[in-house]
């Protein structure tokens, strides 16, 4: 095995550590909890980044008028990225929220207790490789002896290493600098990096204001790599109603948003400060959905652990189907049809 496989191996490891020292005091949350049963119900949300649903959701309070007619409690928590909200799951401090399917992954690995209750992306769109304006490199095999710059754990991660397998190429022939966004991007305009690995809204806000190049995305190499909302399953045993609840509102919010993209990015635009010619492509790019995860999103996050272990990236095979959850979405979905 290469150094830098054993290094990403040993990222994960890492990561599935953190979680499965969650998993204890989850317990003892647990234990907490069901001692103060009467308690006020509080619904632990959190969020990543600045333009998703859930973000949009909190912006404008659906989530709390929604829960408030329940006497529950909302309180948000943010994310830099998929693999943090883990660890929060296990420690009993989150309830909801919304990763990639690596994340998610990793977690399974760490057998963090959580299910997947809703796919929220195919993941076509989300994860693209890009190189800076005037970049020689015009296709993925010339990415061979160059540095891209990642950020550790993320959809992303995986992405590059199942682009650079499409390639013909593997971790040997490139090297990897972990890095979150907001250190990529300094990066990749001073020429530090030759390339970064990343996802929305990063990518667009790139090219638009570098003059950055898509090298390739999930489109192109059309990788479905679907994305999910996630819930604690102790959660969802003890308030299944809350856990519909979360995804009706979810839903009506997601519909409000894709039905009005032009004033919703206008909205954001404005709050961020951003040329609202970007903010529409992020949210056209994103392309949100609310499924159950159908027989073609299973294979394709099946697909993402076979190759995660194939290339060492997690130390056990998985069936990924065991924390699929679908029925609170189904059930969702069917009572708005119905409303």
């Amino acid at each position: 095995m290469s150094k830098k496989l054993v290094q990403y191996y040993s990222l994960l490891a890492v990561i599935i550590l953190l979680l499965l020292s969650g998993c204890a005091a989850s317990s003892s949350n647990s234990e907490t909890s069901s001692k103060a049963a009467n308690k006020e119900i509080v619904v632990n949300i959190g969020v990543q980044g600045k333009t998703g649903i859930l973000t949009y959701a909190r912006d404008h309070k659906y989530f709390e008028k929604a829960f408030e007619k329940e006497g529950v409690k909302v309180t948000w928590n943010e994310f830099a990225s998929g693999p943090p909200h883990f660890e929060a799951l296990a420690s009993g401090r989150l309830d909801f929220g919304s990763v990639g399917g690596t994340p998610v992954i990793a977690g399974q690995s760490g057998n963090v207790d959580f299910k997947a209750i809703g796919v929220t992306a195919d993941g076509r769109k989300g994860n693209s490789i890009l190189v800076p304006k005037g970049s020689s490199i015009k296709e993925l095999k010339d990415l061979k002896n160059k540095k891209i710059a990642v950020a550790k754990g993320s959809s992303a991660y995986n992405f590059l290493y199942m682009a650079l397998d499409r390639a013909g190429l593997t971790d040997k022939d490139i090297e990897i600098i972990q890095l979150q966004p907001d250190e990529a991007r300094p990066a990749l305009d001073n020429g530090s990096i030759d390339a970064w690995s990343v996802w929305e809204p990063y990518v667009t806000t790139a090219v638009f204001q570098t003059g950055a190049k898509v090298l390739a995305s999930g489109e192109d190499l059309n990788i479905n790599a679907p994305s999910f909302l996630i819930a604690r399953t102790k959660f969802t045993e003890e308030h299944p109603d809350l856990t519909v609840l979360f995804l009706k509102t979810y839903e009506e919010v997601r519909r409000h948003y894709v039905e009005n993209l032009d004033d919703v990015a206008k909205e954001i635009a404005e709050s961020q400060k951003v040329d609202v010619k970007i903010i529409q492509t992020v949210l056209k790019n994103s392309d949100p959905i609310l499924s159950p995860a159908t027989a073609e999103f299973s294979k394709a996050h099946q697909e993402q652990a076979d190759f995660l272990y194939s290339v060492g990236g997690i130390n056990k095979k998985l069936d990924t189907s065991k924390v699929i959850e679908n029925k609170f979405v189904e059930k969702a979905l069917k009572e708005l049809t119905n409303k």
